[in-house]
């Protein structure tokens, strides 16, 4: 009743709204409010690409009726009616030019006349082929692949060549995922919050789960399949044995009944101790008889509600979890334990390497690499060590981890955190495929130049047999999915990345702000414009030069270098900048933590010098005077400031390249980015302010001249409370 009372309330008001003139109805039902994400099938607006395309595509063929097939087909005729306004004639033979022939060789029997076997041997199963061919003297495209799920993948494909204005003439598309396992970890609670999650609620409604099945669950698989992601963690990696119980297990195998048709697997986050929480043992010891097959009869019990279930993501001795070293064991042995119950069905396990333990090591960014490398080849074969980019904690900028190329013998599978942890969570701006890239395209001198990170994770440095990639989901209930519109873009890359790692952060920003925004010429490149640089700024106002975890303790929200004397020395900032009057730093160094020992002597000897060392990482690896003479041949004081200031500029020209766009950008979304760029610039001036009059008490420097002076003294910064931060 009072729902219906607020409904009539709201009625009579737009109806006063509308007669007074000032709601067009019109727009307010049909706003731009980024649901739709990048799968946005609005017509063609240029007329010739329009007429082009609908020669290009006058009859459809679809052969097979899985349900997987069934989503080709609803995609593709979902995708034609928006961009071309029409539904093509379904047939059975192809009679006229622009036919469109689709489906598997072995459910299209005319494509077993072309001849296509070489071609499908190179795309593997999940990979597609799209090629301009000739049929009964016909123009025709096939859109096909070995499996029904490489047939999605490709109509996927096929919409994004209309909705980035590609031509559809002389196609020949081989196309193929380098990474076996591409997975979204969700960190949601089972009370449907998400740990470092910032735009709203979990999406899995556990409490009306089975029996209602929200059809955002669809759109959720259908966005993931369009860029490849072929398996989700539905729970947080600081798990809750309750999802293991029957109860949840009824709700899980609902949402992997919608994600199965979209090629998507589910994985769930185990908690170690669960044989002792919800199996009654006394004891959760990998190595003992009794565990074991407590574990071996809960897989069995999870297959049976999801025959294809994909495996366990374990998160175990680190930041207070349970796992095998309670027991005296090692990750080996616990990861093992796990593998062997899921692997008769197919399943793997992703342990996580993110690990420290109680004792606060004379460096955390060894401690990782110290855990695991003794265990190199001592995992089962169904086992990832899943690594996070950097050896610290989704910094906005780290070095990549030691680990990569360290472990020949042990699938490594690279996590990286699309939601902004570290980088002003959903507020700020921040592109992240730079981020990405700039830790697969390093070099690790593994096996000598040109041994990338790319090479290590996709299995062709050392030969491993399954690959991967895993992303923390930046999702949540929020109406656009991500919070900041252009959070979508993560989203997006992570997925492209983790199909193939060579592609560049630009061609996949232009992809996204085609198929999210616009494809006229002039807001594209300022919108590239935007966010190609847009990491960049944060690292200027937040971490430049290689600093690292100067965020508010706990929340991790806003300025805070001056953290320090907390439980722990590493959940302080102090204790990674090292401030004094006699410089700034962490010496990892051969004179200090001895870190980049962990690295490859290549690698090892360009960081260690001072003169090769990039200066982007000069402070994560040394501890220099704060008179010390940068490449600019300003003094490390100097830069350092200039950094911070230019970390706002940026901000600030990026709000006066996003203002250029008004009339260009539907309202609501421009109204939407315009205000949280306005937040986002009031806090890097924040972020400036607090870190550049922290410092300079040590430094005892002046701001540099031309430089506008922070609003209030030090004290002022330092009281600042952030009470009302998500998940604070």
């Amino acid at each position: 009743m009072q729902r219906f009372i607020l409904s009539a309330k709201l009625t009579i008001t737009l109806k006063i709204l509308i007669t007074l003139g000032l709601v067009n109805v019109c727009q307010y039902l049909k706003a731009e409010d980024g649901y739709r994400l990048w799968l946005r099938y609005d017509k063609v607006e240029n007329a010739q690409q329009l007429a082009a395309y609908k020669q290009s595509v006058t009859q459809v063929l679809f052969s097979g009726n899985s349900p997987t097939i069934s989503a080709a087909r609803k995609e593709l005729f979902q995708g034609l009616s928006g961009l071309l306004q029409l539904q093509p004639t379904e047939t059975k033979t192809v009679s006229q030019n622009g036919a469109l022939l689709i489906g598997t060789i072995a459910t299209t029997p005319i494509l077993s006349e072309l001849n296509l076997k070489s071609s499908l041997e190179k795309i593997g199963t999940e990979g597609f082929f799209i090629k301009s061919v000739k049929i009964n003297q016909k123009n025709a495209t096939i859109i096909t692949a070995n499996t029904d799920t490489g047939v999605l993948y490709g109509v996927f494909h096929f919409l994004k060549l209309i909705q980035t204005g590609q031509s559809l003439s002389n196609l020949s598309i081989e196309n193929s995922p380098k990474l076996t396992h591409r997975i979204l970890n969700h960190w949601d609670n089972l009370d449907r919050t998400v740990e470092r999650g910032y735009a709203g609620f979990s999406l899995w409604e556990w409490h009306k789960l089975p029996d209602y099945l929200d059809p955002r669950y669809t759109d959720y698989a259908r966005a993931n399949a369009s860029v490849g992601i072929n398996g989700t963690v539905l729970t947080n990696v600081n798990a809750n044995a309750l999802i293991l119980t029957p109860a949840f297990l009824e709700k899980v195998k609902a949402l992997a009944g919608i994600f199965r048709p979209y090629g998507i697997k589910v994985y769930l986050t185990t908690r170690f101790s669960a044989p002792v929480e919800i199996g009654g043992l006394k004891t959760a010891d990998p190595l003992d008889a009794e565990v074991q097959m407590w574990w071996k009869k809960k897989a069995e019990e999870i297959y049976t509600y999801i025959p294809d279930f994909g495996g366990f993501l374990v998160k175990a001795n680190s930041e207070g979890q349970p796992g095998p070293q309670n027991y005296g064991r090692n990750h080996a042995d616990g990861a093992n334990m796990l593998a062997d119950a899921v692997a008769s069905k197919g399943g793997i396990v992703m342990w996580r390497a993110f690990v420290y333990d109680d004792k606060v090591p004379d460096d955390r960014a060894k401690q990782a690499y110290n855990e695991f490398t003794p265990l190199n080849g001592k995992f089962r074969k169904n086992v990832f060590v899943q690594v996070k980019n950097g050896a610290i904690d989704f910094q906005p900028r780290e070095p990549f981890h030691p680990l990569f190329g360290a472990m020949p013998q042990t699938p490594l599978m690279m996590e990286f955190q699309l939601t902004q942890e570290y980088l002003g969570f959903a507020t700020h701006l921040a592109y992240l495929a730079p981020l990405f890239k700039e830790c697969l395209d390093s070099d690790t001198y593994a096996k000598g130049k040109g041994a990338t990170v790319a090479k290590v994770i996709d299995g062709s440095l050392h030969k491993y047999s399954m690959s991967g990639m895993a992303g923390v989901a930046n999702i949540g209930n929020d109406r656009n999915w991500t919070g900041h519109p252009f959070g979508q873009a993560n989203w997006y890359s992570y997925g492209r990345l983790a199909w193939n790692p060579a592609l560049s952060a630009e061609e996949i920003a232009e992809e996204w702000i085609q198929m999210t925004f616009t494809n006229d010429s002039k807001a594209l490149n300022s919108i590239k414009e935007i966010i190609m640089g847009s990491r960049e700024a944060v690292v200027n106002y937040m971490t430049p030069l290689g600093l690292a975890h100067l965020m508010g303790y706990s929340h991790h929200y806003g300025p805070g270098p001056w953290v320090s004397n907390k439980k722990r020395d590493d959940w302080t900032a102090t204790y990674y900048h090292k401030a004094d009057s006699a410089g700034i730093g962490f010496n990892r160094t051969s004179t200090g933590s001895k870190a980049l020992s962990q690295y490859f002597p290549p690698v090892k000897a360009q960081l260690e010098n001072l003169q090769t060392c990039p200066e982007k990482y000069l402070l994560w690896f040394h501890h220099l005077p704060w008179t010390h003479r940068m490449k600019s041949e300003k003094t490390l004081w100097e830069d350092l400031v200039g950094h911070y200031y230019l970390g706002v500029e940026q901000v600030r020209n990026m709000q006066k390249t996003w203002d250029s766009l008004k009339g260009s950008i539907d309202e609501y979304r421009f109204a939407q980015v315009k205000s949280l760029l306005s937040i986002q610039e009031k806090e890097a001036v924040l972020w400036r302010n607090s870190c550049v009059l922290y410092f300079q008490q040590f430094s005892k420097m002046p701001i540099p001249a031309g430089y506008e002076k922070p609003a209030h003294p030090l004290t002022y910064y330092e009281k600042l409370e952030y009470k009302f931060v998500p998940g604070n």
